[in-house]
């Protein structure tokens, strides 16, 4: 830099030397020594040389501190750059401050702040970089304005974007507005000079966005619109994969970009696009539609390989074994993969003989190879539908012989419903328990009162239904009616000791000897003090009535002490109409005496009265 600083003051001194000599030979008289000047011992006095120094000083330009001029590169290296402004010295400026400026050359003019006319060195101060940042927000304004085209530098990369170098002020350039194409890798960019257009300036927080694919969406568009011009349905181009999304793949035409969506990549299932393509790969596509207003593009790839239903074994048909791939799961079906292409539909109902309701995902899983039966073929639809239990037997073709009436058997518990329990005996086998034949004694109210889901339960069959592949089961029926000798026991009138277990609103539950149960309505339950019997309390209660058909007994507490009073009442009056039809006997007897009657037989008379006034006395105690 040594070499370069003073080969620039040599040059300043050769020009200013020139100058000085010419205006000296200007000035010159006759009497002008000029071999004392070539001898370097001319003597000037203090006059002439103030008017040298005036001289030399008006060759210079005039120029204050703290103020932009314009200047020339004269020299410069990879460290620094040699400016000159037109001041008795030259400027040097740090190279770096032109970063945004790879082109820069000698003798192109550049904007600088003048720091300082001299330095302890004596050396002119200059600043690139103040002199853009005092000019920056005029000329950013400018360039918004006049939909300028500017150069930035790219300084580093931010959060959703980059920082870029604009006249000195820190720009964002979004991610989003560096080109047309997603950007994958944002680090190539750090320290590049681009191009760009301002898009936007909030004044307030000096804030200013940049953009880059601004430049050349114009151009796009019009290259868009020449190449949507061309296009044909049904034709077939080259194209480069630009981005991979869940739905679909974006191709690159050309400037133009097309969707091949996830259903036309492939005829078979594609869980994920990037399972047949691959960024920037390029691939044969076919447009399938466009939209000149729009300018959107439908394309296909598997449009370009003939369909696998039509490649479909023509032999092929209904009844036949296939085997194939599980491809996707639902809870109605599994879809199974024959071929490449074609699928078939195992419904969950073809998947086992069993009845009761399941998920197809209790039998299959994504991945499992399968072997079915073809239960329906359409060409035509491309429709196909398999099963699976048809590999097995039917379990109904020899119900009866399996399962014949009143054979006991042991049975799983499936599901509950309000008037019964369905159990499978095997699988394809169910039946149904019905609430009224679980239990020849307890009164169930619903079945999980009896058993749980999952549990064996012996069951009895009681009725078989073919045709509709139903059976009738029972519980109770493995044991014997109680009832035929509930009837011996629990006779009308009959007094028992029982326990209340429960009471509502329209009467109390009863237990009674040998597990039955027995009902009693509020006033049966009335006790002889007159209070009302609890829960849990323990008394007797007559039978009043006993119904074996429908499995009911009725109670009675308060029955037992109202018998009772009413016995008491019925013999006092039997006894006391016995008294009466006594004395009315007596006195029928003393009008006929008295009809005989003499005065001899008075004192008989008297006899008879006091036995009737005896009796009558008798017949009140």
């Amino acid at each position: 830099m040594a070499e370069l600083e003073e080969k620039g003051q040599e040059q300043q001194a050769e020009a200013q030397n020139a100058k000085v000599q010419a205006k000296a030979v200007e000035t010159a008289d006759d009497n002008f020594d000029w071999e004392s000047f070539e001898a370097d011992e001319v003597v000037v006095d203090g006059k002439k040389k103030q008017d040298l120094e005036k001289m030399y000083d008006e060759t210079l330009s005039t120029i204050s501190e703290k103020e932009v001029i314009d200047g020339t590169v004269i020299a410069m290296n990879k460290r620094e750059v040699v400016i000159n402004i037109g001041f008795k010295s030259d400027g040097i400026v740090s190279r770096n401050e032109f970063r945004y400026n790879p082109e820069l050359k000698v003798g192109d003019q550049v904007e600088v702040y003048v720091e300082s006319q001299e330095d302890k060195k004596g050396q002119l101060v200059l600043s690139h970089k103040k002199a853009r940042a005092l000019r920056s927000w005029d000329r950013v304004n400018e360039a918004l304005e006049k939909d300028e085209i500017i150069k930035g530098y790219i300084k580093c990369r931010t959060k959703g974007g980059m920082i870029v170098d604009v006249f000195g002020i820190e720009a964002f350039l979004p991610g989003s507005q560096i080109d047309v194409k997603p950007i994958r890798d944002y680090d190539v960019f750090v320290g590049k000079t681009m191009e760009f257009k301002v898009v936007k300036i909030n004044p307030e927080f000096k804030n200013v966005v940049v953009s880059h694919k601004a430049l050349i969406e114009a151009e796009l568009e019009q290259q868009k619109k020449e190449i949507i011009s061309k296009l044909e349905k049904g034709q077939v181009l080259e194209g480069t994969v630009k981005n991979i999304t869940s739905y679909g793949v974006f191709i690159d035409l050309g400037g133009v970009d097309g969707l091949i969506h996830i259903t036309d990549l492939s005829w078979g299932r594609v869980s994920h696009p990037e399972e047949i393509v691959q960024l920037d790969q390029k691939l044969n596509v076919v447009i399938l539609d466009f939209d000149d207003e729009k300018k959107r593009i439908a394309l296909g790839l598997k449009q370009l390989t003939a369909h696998p239903w039509d490649a479909l074994d023509q032999e092929l048909k209904v009844g036949d074994i296939v085997k194939g791939k599980v491809v996707v799961m639902a809870d109605y079906g599994a879809f199974v993969e024959i071929a490449a292409g074609v699928e078939g539909l195992i419904h969950v109902s073809e998947m086992s003989w069993s009845q009761h309701l399941r998920s197809a995902q209790d039998f299959l899983k994504v991945g499992d190879e399968v072997e079915a039966t073809i239960l329906t073929l359409d060409r035509e639809e491309r429709k196909m539908s398999l099963g699976m239990k048809q590999l097995k037997p039917d379990p109904w073709d020899n119900i009866e012989e399996k399962y014949p009436l009143n054979s006991t058997h042991s049975a799983k518990v499936r599901n509950f419903t309000n008037f019964g329990v369905f159990v499978e005996i095997e699988e394809g086998i169910d039946g149904l328990v019905h609430i009224s034949d679980l239990s020849w004694t307890k009164k169930v109210k619903h079945p999980a009162e009896f058993t749980a889901i999952g549990e064996n339960i012996d069951v009895v069959v009681l009725e078989i239904d073919k045709e509709n592949r139903r059976l009738s089961l029972g519980h109770k029926q493995l044991e014997e009616n109680p009832w035929d000798v509930f009837e011996t026991i629990f006779t009308v009138d009959s007094i028992h000791e029982g326990t209340i277990v429960d009471i509502f609103d329209k009467g109390a539950v009863i237990a009674l000897q040998y597990g039955v149960e027995g009902f009693a309505t509020p006033r049966h339950l009335v006790k002889e003090d007159g209070s009302q019997a609890k829960a849990e309390e323990k008394l007797e209660f007559k039978v009043i009535e006993f119904n074996k058909g429908a499995k009911r007994i009725i109670l009675s507490h308060s029955r037992i002490f109202e018998d009772e009073r009413k016995g008491e009442e019925q013999t006092v009056r039997n006894e006391q109409a016995k008294a009466a039809a006594s004395t009315k006997k007596n006195v029928k007897k003393l009008k006929d005496n008295l009809e005989k009657t003499t005065l001899g037989d008075i004192s008989e008379l008297a006899a008879l009265k006091d036995q009737m006034e005896a009796d009558e006395k008798d017949a009140k105690e």
